[in-house]
């Protein structure tokens, strides 16, 4: 008992830090909009002067990380298999050749502007799978270097203010292509990075478009966990080290599959869903809020326009492979 009220006292400040910032940001973007990830990187900078101070040190490592996976884990009750399944094999396929293409071309395409292996896996994971949320999952499980948390912070920023973009520019480029509004669902739940802002512009589209870019990114979130322990794999054996190896299998990744399977089984009371998906919000926000608080905007100043392009082209050539699958496909997929 006393152990554990030591420990809660180590990392009760910073815990209480990142916690105060996360629901500033969530008031902020309530009253003002905008995307509240942004919000809790940009106010977890200024408090950057604290990352170093022995009182508040733990607490926000602990946010970083173990809030972080627990928000991954309840990302799972928003997530069901029937859901999934309505929406046909035709879709399915299309957002699983979505992903896998993004990240490979997309890893490439960061090697080829000189980032490291493990910084454009980052970036094109973020951008297939759901963007700030994939962002912290994938990095959790690569090998932890001095770049390992500026590169986060890079990629975290990027998808967020790329995703909002999209929001804005991608329904006026869904009518112009001419897309039906189950066609507009589909391609903007399969190229938007962030729920929030998926859910934005499918419903300025139109309620249908909506709906069906909702469970249409539903679908990328289910492929976070195959595709984090892959990576974690693939890492493990390149990088040989005992800290690589012991991420090989993230265990995190259970919980998320758990609870999504408990959800499509019905174990999870409808009331409570909401709940659920709030908590993985709100503790996915005290994460980034910490990785702010960790971040010196003169590391990432040093660093150059090679990630922010990386993004861009990551981005540019997952809404060129959706785009042209929509229409080449259009008999086969919902329509």
């Amino acid at each position: 008992m006393n152990e554990a009220l030591i420990r809660a006292r180590a990392v009760g400040p910073g815990l209480l830090l990142c916690g105060t910032i996360a629901f500033a940001s969530q008031f902020i973007a309530s009253r003002y909009g905008g995307p509240v990830m942004l919000y809790a990187i940009l106010f977890g900078i200024a408090f950057n002067f604290l990352n170093g101070e022995p009182k508040t040190a733990p607490g926000i490592q602990l946010a970083s990380k173990r809030v972080l996976q627990l928000g991954v884990i309840l990302l799972g009750a928003s997530v069901t298999l029937a859901e999934i399944a309505a929406l046909g094999w035709a879709t399915a396929l299309l957002v699983i050749t979505g992903v896998i293409t993004t990240i490979a071309a997309g890893w490439l395409m960061g090697r080829m502007l000189g980032l490291s292996s493990s910084h454009s896996v980052l970036s094109a994971g973020a951008v297939a799978i759901c963007g700030a949320s994939a962002a912290m999952a994938i990095a959790s499980v690569l090998p932890q270097t001095k770049e390992s948390e500026r590169n986060l912070i890079l990629t975290v920023v990027g998808v967020t203010t790329l995703s909002t973009i999209a929001m804005v520019i991608y329904p006026s480029l869904t009518h112009l292509m001419g897309f039906s509004d189950m066609q507009a669902g589909v391609f903007l739940g399969a190229t938007i990075h962030d729920v929030a802002q998926v859910l934005g512009a499918g419903y300025i589209v139109s309620d249908e478009a909506g709906a069906v870019a909702a469970v249409v990114k539903l679908m990328r979130v289910t492929l976070l966990a195959p595709v984090v322990f892959l990576i974690a794999m693939r890492f493990a054996q390149n990088g040989a080290s005992a800290e690589a190896a012991g991420r090989a299998f993230p265990l995190f990744l259970l919980g998320f599959a758990v609870l999504m399977i408990a959800n499509s089984l019905g174990a999870i009371p409808d009331e409570v869903r909401p709940y659920l998906a709030g908590a993985s919000r709100f503790a996915l926000v005290v994460a980034v809020s910490a990785l702010g608080v960790k971040t010196s905007l003169k590391d990432l100043f040093e660093v150059g326009p090679k990630p922010v392009t990386a993004l861009v082209l990551q981005t540019l050539l997952l809404a060129l492979f959706v785009g042209a699958a929509v229409l080449i496909f259009a008999g086969v997929l919902p329509h």
